[in-house]
């Protein structure tokens, strides 16, 4: 008896055994239930796995808003030892602990990338108006000595995402994407749009997000940072080619009061031959706030819109116009979106009818947002966007408040009813689904002008939407201009490349003079160094005009400082649009903090005041006050900032020529018109003629820099400047080769055509802090070789 009973406790431990270690194939990759939690382990490709999880239980299927690429057919092997189960494919391995439902990601040479939490997996019933769902919580443990990036944008300063805490909901200068990259190769990016709370703790690194019938993240290894990005964005959406015009000099201000005066700002710049490309009218040219957002110049000092946008074009400029997501209740709109219950109810910008300010709540103006998620919303929209103002030629739309604007915040504010649930489940998608709404229509209507659209918020995703974000409506001051530098890496780190701030800060409430205040004229000038090595360069402010004469005129410091930085944009004009298509093609990123580039630099890993602009050139602006004394201009003494060159590469200074080894920090002197700008080793750098707007003249006489040191290239790309026809192959391309050790310049056979395209033209080379000569090349399309 004795050993009967002993063979029934083997079998039921050999049975319960196997049981605990059963998992079943899939299409795409395997699927186990442990400890009650259904684990579904997906390759969406050879570098990139999708794991789900739900409740046994539970069904649990999703079609995410972010992520539109379909899992690919991947060839990977399943090998079971014990209680782990390994996924290989040719990139990456997945081992899943069939006891514990642990998930470890390794590289093919077995080094550990990332280790989730042992019963770092809880779901919490939750009750999410009506809907009976979960709070989902998912753990992870991070090396000691990691540095991680992205989780969007945040005004803090800091560059590594670590010891951080951050509720993740979508604000005015706080744009969340839940999604961080490693300088280990590997990147994470969690699939959920409720609010979300991010914290790293020496312990644990955790998302957990307010509503999820799952857990659904993804994890992308691309070797590097800019294999990551391209992971992410072969995930959620390539990036479309921008319009050269977006690429030069944005004027703003809130806000233009009349056509004449927007024109008339036009005409000034023209007069003093400062370039410029682009104006913005932002709101209340519809009138006054129940007329909120109406989508039509119903404001009598804009009695002739068509005239003021051919006027502005006449003057060979651009113009595009604030839009919003809310409606004022006597707009057509509004009523129509009404009709639908596609409009939202709760507290948006602005509170009062009454266009003074403090507001007076007396009167409330009635404004409310729309449902960006209901598709026959999207279509109101953008019928009434359409006749109002596209047709009459506008070239782009500033999308403010796109978050959208949430004021006297309630929680039963997330219990409103959307399209696509809870405006809870789906609140951090908004931007992604509003802004989304406008391209998409536009592209639909017409491919003769790209989509350009200027927005103050964004999610995962919005990279393939023609989207340029803004960082909000920050307050002057130098801190804000130092934490605008980590804001924006951060973002551009999300696979999401375009980027600015408002120049000069939006709010002047730190600097009571103004204008006349000496140390906001100097913050003002340094603001205006650093967005000419940003995506967009735009001034933009509350409280005093920013255009240029309002900073003096010609042969004072402050206006001498803030024109040479607007020239210097435009000779940088072939660079940036190289550097744009190289964004669309190669999945680049313009903005780049300095991991994608060094990332074994350990020294290089957190400043948070330095990055590449393109892959030539190391920028580090100025965030200090250098030239203010007794509250009066005081430019007796000239003062120099610390900067770090990475290592791996010789540097030169942008200014003088001379080279540096990398690994080191110097120090070099700043007056008010220089911020240190350094070139890598090895770059080949184009500089373009100077010009009024993006244009005027074509790229005929190029002078291209060469700077020895180390091989390098560059590819000069061109096309037909504003529509989509470069993606049926209407582009040129010309590769230019150094070669340092032979101290040769190779420019290639011309690829491609494109109507108007130069035929012949002459290249003016440089050689820097060289014996060689500089030569003219003509240059008809066939290779040339430049040699000593």
């Amino acid at each position: 008896m004795k050993k009967i009973y002993l063979l029934l406790a083997l079998l039921v431990f050999y049975f319960s055994n196997c049981w605990s270690q059963t998992y079943q194939k899939t299409d795409f990759g395997i699927r186990s239930v442990i400890n009650s939690i259904t684990v579904d382990i997906q390759f969406y490709n050879p570098s990139t796995i999708r794991v789900l999880k739900w409740p046994e239980d539970k069904s649990f299927s999703k079609e995410s808003l972010s992520v539109i690429q379909k899992p690919q057919k991947t060839e990977y092997t399943i090998v079971q030892q014990g209680d782990l189960l390994s996924l290989k494919s040719k990139s990456v391995v997945a081992l899943l602990n069939l006891k514990n439902g642990k998930i470890i990601f390794k590289s093919l040479t077995g080094k550990t990338l990332l280790n989730e939490q042992e019963s770092g997996t809880s779901f919490t019933a939750f009750n999410d108006a009506g809907n009976k769902t979960y709070n989902t919580y998912q753990s992870f443990v991070l090396d000691k000595e990691e540095a991680i990036y992205g989780l969007g944008q945040q005004q803090k300063g800091k560059m590594v995402q670590r010891n951080i805490k951050l509720n993740m909901v979508q604000g005015n200068t706080d744009d969340y994407v839940p999604f961080f990259l490693s300088d280990k190769g590997y990147g994470i990016y969690w699939d959920n749009y409720s609010p979300t709370v991010f914290e790293d703790k020496p312990e644990s690194t955790s998302f957990k997000s307010d509503v999820g019938d799952g857990i659904d993240y993804y994890f992308l290894f691309g070797g590097n940072a800019d294999g990551v990005i391209a992971g992410m964005r072969s995930l959620t959406g390539q990036v479309p080619m921008f319009p050269l015009w977006t690429f030069g000099y944005w004027q703003s201000k809130e806000r233009y009061k009349s056509q004449d005066e927007l024109v008339n700002v036009v005409k000034k710049y023209r007069e003093l031959g400062v370039p410029l490309d682009g104006i913005i009218q932002d709101w209340q040219y519809w009138g006054n706030n129940y007329l909120w957002n109406a989508m039509e110049f119903l404001n009598p000092e804009f009695s002739n819109p068509k005239k003021m946008i051919d006027d502005v074009h006449t003057l060979n400029a651009h113009m595009i116009i604030s839009i919003w997501s809310s409606f004022g209740p006597q707009t057509k709109p509004y009523k129509e979106l009404d009709k639908i219950g596609a409009l939202l109810d709760f507290k948006t910008w602005p509170e009062s009818g009454s266009e003074k300010w403090p507001p007076n709540l007396d009167y409330p103006s009635g404004v409310r947002v729309y449902d960006a998620y209901n598709p026959e919303a999207r279509n109101i929209y953008w019928k009434y966007l359409n006749k109002g103002l596209f047709s009459l030629g506008l070239d782009g739309w500033w999308m403010d408040s796109s978050e959208p604007d949430h004021l006297q915040f309630k929680p039963s504010d997330f219990d409103n009813k959307t399209y696509l649930g809870s405006f809870r489940k789906v609140r951090n998608a908004f931007p992604l689904m509003t802004v989304g709404g406008v391209a998409e229509h536009q592209h639909s209507v017409t491919s003769d002008k790209r989509v350009f659209i200027l927005t103050r918020s964004a999610f995962a995703g919005q990279q393939r939407y023609g989207a340029n974000t803004w960082s909000g409506d920050v307050t002057a001051s130098w801190d804000a201009l130092r934490n605008q530098i980590s804001a924006g890496l951060n973002f551009s780190l999300c696979g999401i490349p375009y980027w600015n701030s408002d120049i000069g800060g939006f709010f002047l409430t730190n600097y009571k003079k103004k204008l006349e205040d000496a140390e906001y004229r100097e913050l003002y000038a340094r603001w205006m160094q650093f967005g000419t090595f940003c995506p967009m360069m735009r001034s933009h402010g509350a409280d005093a005009p920013r255009e240029i004469y309002q900073f003096g005129k010609k042969g004072e410091k402050v206006y001498d400082a803030i024109e040479k930085y607007i020239n210097l944009r435009y000779s940088l004009l072939p660079y940036i649009y190289a550097s744009s298509w190289s964004v669309t093609t190669n999945q680049s990123t313009m903005m780049r903090a300095l991991v994608m580039d060094f990332a074994t630099d350990k020294q290089a890993l957190d400043i948070n005041d330095e990055f590449m602009f393109g892959k030539s050139l190391l920028i580090c602006p100025v965030t200090r006050a250098m030239y203010v004394k007794d509250a009066k201009e005081d430019f007796s003494t000239v003062q120099s900032k610390e900067v770090y060159l990475p290592k791996g590469a010789d540097w030169f200074d942008f200014w003088t020529g001379i080279r540096f080894t990398g690994g080191q920090a110097i120090h070099k002197e700043t007056p008010l018109d220089i911020i240190p700008v350094y070139v890598k080793a090895g770059s080949v750098l184009p500089i373009g003629p100077k010009v009024q707007y993006a244009t005027e003249q074509k790229w005929d006489n190029l002078e291209i820099k060469v700077y020895e040191g180390a091989n390098g290239q560059f590819t000069l790309y061109e096309d037909e400047n504003d529509n989509y026809n470069y993606e049926k192959g209407a582009y040129s391309t010309i590769n230019f080769n150094w070669d340092d050790f032979k101290k040769a310049l190779t420019i290639s056979d011309r690829i491609g055509e494109f109507p108007g395209m130069l035929t012949e033209r002459k290249f003016n080379i440089v050689f820097v802090s060289s014996d060689m000569h500089n030569q003219q090349v003509i240059y008809n399309g066939k290779k040339v070789v430049i040699q000593q």
